[in-house]
């Protein structure tokens, strides 16, 4: 009987007689982390399901060999696949938000896996669930018990996953990008936390992940996978010091370069002074109302032709600042556009100014209307603000595809049918199309894979440079902000920590959270 926990040989999966993986062949030994690496559409995930049998059966066909000790898992039977699934083989999914059920407490949730397969219940399954709680870092578990997915933050609901997967203590742990939708700081505490699990458990990892610089520090062995095939299979420190496969050299080499292009100009285009934005959090009618003061009283100038970077975790106040300067939130201080006062306007008085304010949005499929053809969307901003002959704006249209290194040919297609990076080009072909003096970017590339991530930055600093645009840049990635930002501003807590010139505060930060920020991307300081 072979020593290792999992063996894959020569496994094909193919969704609708279209191949997503094949002739794949890999080991999981026990007590090792192994890495899973690629871009999106590679075939990571596919590959993870398969060894849970967790694809749909509809149009699925798998072949090849799926062991579990020993123990053939393609064809098994659902019986067989119960008591492995969440049991000796355990799952953490990439998106805790739609991976945990809103309708139950945390309790409830880690408490059906204790229940399905110890039997646990009552005090003694409290008493586990409080005891997985500790083990993932949740601060003061008990008062977490009754609380629902909504009420924690990315990380905290990723560790709750994470105590979900080991409530069964299982031999195998597979992560599925458990740390993609977080901030640079709460991953790089998942991770550290990953493998100080693996360790003291004794357990085996497989991570998955389309980042290499990401698992450098916690895999033993890593796979490199391209168009559903492994290119490359080698222990962790040869790959990174001597990658053998291009694939592999390109994946080390996508991290963003460069700093920002020179602009040469003191006109400014956007003025802020003392902006606040609160939200009520609560009060009631024999109660004072309470607030959340999100944004507090921040100050910034941006120049014509510049790119000021917004930086800090989520809940920091960054999106908000940014939406409030855009007037799509209610707030307090002073917003001055292109020598105007903004703030005192109401919502149609704003509106001649929307051509000249525009935002490019994290999530492209989310943004993007899913009814509408790419020639639609592009051409709705047109109609609105700046309308000419159809003639004209399907001429407009072709020249921003073109500018954004789009074809042409495509603008009949829906978003469906594009990729991540391609939709977002076509967002921001969007944003372009009305040629507006400021562009707000939020997070316009934590969604994507790191080479898309470069090819969108190298993207938008020659529209900038070609159109003389301005940007204002949300951002949690350090290293993109590096590449982008002439200015810099870090906030926490809804206030600004520091700022200026983005060299300055990357060769010489001074406030403790923005050399906490720098060290969790492992940049150096």
């Amino acid at each position: 009987m072979s020593d290792n926990l999992i063996e894959i040989r020569d496994l094909c999966v193919a969704f609708s007689g279209q191949t997503v993986v094949r002739n794949l062949s890999l080991d999981v030994r026990p007590g090792e982390c192994l890495a899973l690496v690629g871009e999106s559409g590679s075939g990571k995930s596919v590959t993870a399901h398969s060894i849970l049998q967790l694809l749909p059966q509809a149009g699925t066909t798998t072949t090849g060999s799926v062991r579990y000790r020993g123990q053939e898992l393609i064809g098994a039977g659902p019986s067989a696949l119960q008591k492995l699934r969440g049991n000796r083989i355990a799952m953490i999914f990439q998106e805790p938000m739609t991976s945990l059920n809103p309708l139950h407490s945390i309790e409830k949730q880690i408490g059906e896996t204790l229940l399905l397969h110890k039997g646990l219940g009552g005090k003694a399954a409290q008493a586990r669930i409080l005891e997985l709680l500790e083990l993932v870092g949740i601060q003061k578990p008990r008062e977490r018990l009754k609380s629902y997915p909504h009420q924690l933050s990315g990380g905290q609901r990723q560790r709750v996953m994470i105590a979900m997967a080991l409530a069964c203590e299982p031999e195998l742990l597979i992560a599925d990008e458990p740390t993609t939708a977080l901030d640079v700081t709460v991953q790089r505490k998942i991770l550290l936390l990953l493998k100080s699990l693996q360790q003291r458990l004794g357990m085996s990892l497989l991570l998955i992940s389309h980042d290499l610089n990401l698992v450098r520090s916690i895999a033993q062995r890593v796979c490199v996978m391209q168009a559903g095939e492994i290119v490359e299979q080698a222990d962790c420190q040869a790959l990174f010091n001597a990658p053998q496969h291009p694939y592999s050299r390109l994946l080390l080499d996508a991290e963003p370069v460069g700093t920002a292009l020179c602009q040469d100009t003191r006109e400014n285009v956007l003025q802020v002074d003392g902006l606040s934005v609160r939200f009520p959090i609560g009060g009631g009618l024999f109660r004072p109302k309470q607030y959340l003061q999100a944004v507090d009283g921040i100050s910034l100038d941006l120049q014509r032709g510049k790119t000021l970077g917004i930086v800090g975790e989520s809940g920091s106040g960054k999106s908000t600042l940014g939406q409030a300067i855009l007037r799509l939130l209610d707030s307090s201080g002073s917003i001055r556009f292109q020598g105007e006062a903004l703030d005192s306007l109401n919502q149609k008085q704003m509106r001649p100014w929307r051509k000249q304010m525009q935002v490019v949005f994290q999530d492209p499929f989310g943004s993007l209307s899913p009814r509408m053809s790419v020639q639609q969307i592009i051409s709705e901003g047109l109609e609105v603000h700046a309308p000419c002959s159809l003639k004209e704006r399907d001429a407009q249209v072709i020249k921003v595809l073109e500018d954004v290194g789009l074809d042409p040919a495509s603008r009949h297609r829906y978003p469906h049918e594009f990729s991540g990076g391609q939709r977002q080009r076509i967002a921001i072909a969007r944003a372009l199309v009305l040629r507006p003096a400021l562009m707000l970017l939020d997070e316009p590339t934590s969604a994507l894979d790191r080479t898309v991530q470069k090819q969108v930055v190298t993207l938008l600093r020659e529209l900038q440079e070609k159109y003389g645009l301005t940007y204002l840049f949300i951002s949690h990635d350090l290293a993109v902000v590096r590449a982008m930002a002439h200015d810099m501003i870090v906030i926490k807590d809804g206030q600004v920590v520091e700022r200026g010139p983005s060299q300055e505060l990357f060769d010489s930060p001074q406030h403790p959270y923005t050399q906490e920020l720098l060290a969790a991307t492992q940049l150096p300081l």
